[in-house]
């Protein structure tokens, strides 16, 4: 195995150790990632006011959903990286490089027409409330303009951490997030741009990400040594992609489907409530990092492993991680529990706002007394799809949209639970989730079903 700073062999050595190594850059590019999300959003409730959150929050959903293939699809290939580069493979990991861009490129352009051109209709038929939808528009307009520029910035990210890099995406990441923090604050503060000055300074700073990762994976990664006869277009190669890639992509999809049915739960009940929903989806956001950076962690882990035939390797993974997601919950929960008012209190001025604080706060502690199987889904997720079981994608992305739309708007409706049946519907879904997870990861079934011969 060719030693390089840049990347990580996880087939040797503690899995503990190298799972903490990998994640910790991950976690703080992820809190980098979502501190600018915050900011982008506390921006905007604050100097513009109450109705320019909730319109951005109406667009939440929808962006999800237009982002979810192109999401799906760089998260298959890095796993496939990571497969090829645990069995040894190099010149596949090339030629899975150069094939995913072209994947990547076309699903992109494909994404950004349709979302640009279906925002209006689509907020529509969701009822996003008359007083915030020109301005929704606007921002999911802009933000489905760049899809290019996420897909290309994940795309490569997720490349890089098949081969065990998590390092480098973290580099960008964090100038990127400062810089979105000032182009914030000039569209919206000094040009007076409104909700579209905040998704062209997130374009903006995804762009720059994507150059940047870029340019130094060719500087600095022998992977990225690309030569003439690599960039052929591959059928077969992209067909396995695709064959991982797109049932990822497919969970994804699924789970934005059920976002969009339940943000059209949240705007039937105005935009007060459209704004704690939106505030208290940003913090848990941010609450959930540890867990998401355990996942990608594990996913190259898994991936890396399957590949060289190091299934107890996996399991013993699969162990150590369930060990840190009880840690974080233990730390987590408290926290959401009894400072919930002083969280929302960064998303608007209390003083004005009593009531979108309330909602928020409350919503909070139903939904953090859930957060040890949302942290478990994520260790099966991070398991499974790393081996490349798509069936067990299709079961996950199932699971949730079914819980999404089945759970909270019947809850609503019931007198004793009201408008609470939002953030219990969340709670209730992430619990059905992880019960189906557990019963797939007991099958054993993934240990083989989506194994690639490199």
């Amino acid at each position: 195995m060719t030693r390089n700073r840049y990347m990580m062999n996880m087939t040797e050595g503690a899995p503990a150790g190298l799972l903490l190594r990998f994640m910790v850059p991950l976690l703080i590019g992820n809190i980098f990632q979502q501190v600018y999300n915050m900011v982008d959003t506390m921006i905007v409730g604050r100097t513009i006011g109450p109705d320019a959150l909730a319109a951005v929050g109406a667009t939440g959903s929808l962006n999800f959903l237009f982002f979810s293939l192109c999401g799906g699809l760089s998260m298959g290939i890095g796993i496939l990286i990571s497969q090829a580069f645990g069995a040894g493979n190099h010149d596949m990991v090339k030629r899975i490089i150069t094939n995913a861009i072209y994947i990547m490129t076309a699903a992109a352009m494909i994404m950004g027409l349709l979302g640009f051109f279906l925002a209006r209709r689509v907020l529509v038929f969701l009822h996003t409330p008359e007083n915030i939808v020109d301005r929704s528009t606007v921002y999911m307009q802009i933000m489905c303009l760049g899809i290019l520029a996420v897909s290309l910035y994940n795309g490569i990210a997720s490349i890089l951490r098949g081969i065990g890099d998590s390092k480098t995406p973290l580099y960008f990441l964090v100038i990127s997030s400062v810089l979105n923090i000032f182009l914030d604050l000039f569209f919206i503060l000094v040009l007076g741009t409104d909700v579209g000055g905040a998704a062209a300074a997130t374009v903006l700073s995804q762009l720059i990400s994507a150059v940047g990762s870029i340019l130094f994976a060719v500087t600095k990664n022998p992977m990225f040594r690309l030569e003439r006869s690599h960039w052929k277009p591959d059928p077969m190669l992209m067909t396995k992609c695709c064959m991982i890639g797109v049932p990822v992509a497919a969970q994804s999809s699924m789970i934005a489907v059920s976002l969009v049915i339940l943000q059209a739960v949240v705007n039937s009940f105005g935009s007060t409530v459209g704004a704690a929903f939106t505030a208290t989806s940003r913090i848990e956001i941010l609450v959930q990092q540890p867990f998401n950076s355990l996942f990608a962690a594990l996913s190259t882990f898994t991936g890396q492993n399957i590949g060289a035939n190091r299934q107890d390797r996996v399991r013993q993974g699969f162990r150590q991680s369930t060990v840190m997601i009880l840690i974080f919950s233990a730390v987590m929960i408290p926290v959401m529990q009894f400072f919930g008012d002083d969280l929302m209190g960064f998303f608007v001025d209390a003083n004005d706002n009593a009531d979108v604080i309330a909602y928020g706060a409350r919503g909070l502690q139903i939904t953090s007394m859930f957060f040890v199987p949302l942290g478990m889904i994520n260790v099966f997720r991070g398991v499974m799809n790393g081996a490349g079981d798509g069936t067990y994608s299709l079961i996950s992305g199932t699971s949730e949209m079914v819980g999404r739309i089945a759970f909270p708007k019947p809850l609503t409706m019931l007198p004793f639970v009201g408008v609470w049946g939002i953030w219990w519907g969340t709670a209730l879904t992430w619990a059905l989730v992880a019960l189906a997870s557990f019963a797939r990861y007991r099958s054993g079934v993934w240990k083989t079903s989506g194994k690639i011969r490199a």
